[in-house]
C-alpha cells in the first residue's frame, strides 16, 4: 500500500523535476538567441573577409602593375644610356681616329725634315705640367 510519505515524496521529485525542466528550458532557450547572435557575427564576418580578400587582390594587382611600370621605366633609361654611351663612344672613335691621323701626318712631315722625334701619342685625358710630366687622373665615373 502507498503511504502519504510516498506520496509527498514522490510530489517533491515532481516539482524538483518540473524545476529542472524549465531551467534548463529557459538555458536551452538562452543558448539558442547566443547561437543566433553568433552566427549572424559570423556572416558579418564572414562578408568582411571576403571583401578584404578581393581588396587585397586589388591591392597586389595594383602593386604588380606598379613594378611592371617602373621596370620598364628602368628599362627604358638603360637603352636610353646605352643609346648614348654608344654615340659618346662613336664620336670618341671618330675623333681619336682623327688625331691619329693627324699624328701620323705630323710624324711623318718631321721624318721626311730628317728629325727624329719619339712623340706621344695625344690623349686628352692626360694633363701635363710646365715640365711637360703627365699628370694622369682617373676617372671614376
Amino acid at each position: 500500500m502507498v503511504t502519504i510519505e510516498q506520496v509527498k515524496l514522490l510530489e517533491s521529485r515532481v516539482i524538483k523535476t518540473i524545476e529542472f525542466v524549465d531551467h534548463v528550458t529557459e538555458e536551452n532557450s538562452l543558448l539558442k538567441s547566443k547561437l543566433e547572435s553568433c552566427q549572424k557575427r559570423i556572416d558579418e564576418l564572414e562578408v568582411l573577409i571576403q571583401r578584404f580578400k578581393e581588396d587585397q587582390a586589388k591591392i597586389e594587382d595594383g602593386i604588380v602593375s606598379a613594378l611592371d611600370r617602373l621596370n620598364k621605366f628602368e628599362d627604358d633609361i638603360r637603352s636610353d644610356d646605352s643609346k648614348s654611351k654608344s654615340e659618346s663612344v662613336t664620336v670618341k672613335r671618330d675623333s681619336k681616329n682623327n688625331e691619329s691621323a693627324a699624328s701620323k701626318k705630323s710624324s711623318e712631315a718631321v721624318i721626311e725634315e730628317g728629325f727624329v722625334l719619339k712623340e706621344k701619342p695625344y690623349n686628352p685625358d692626360i694633363e701635363e705640367d710646365e715640365n711637360g710630366d703627365s699628370k694622369e687622373e682617373l676617372e671614376i665615373f
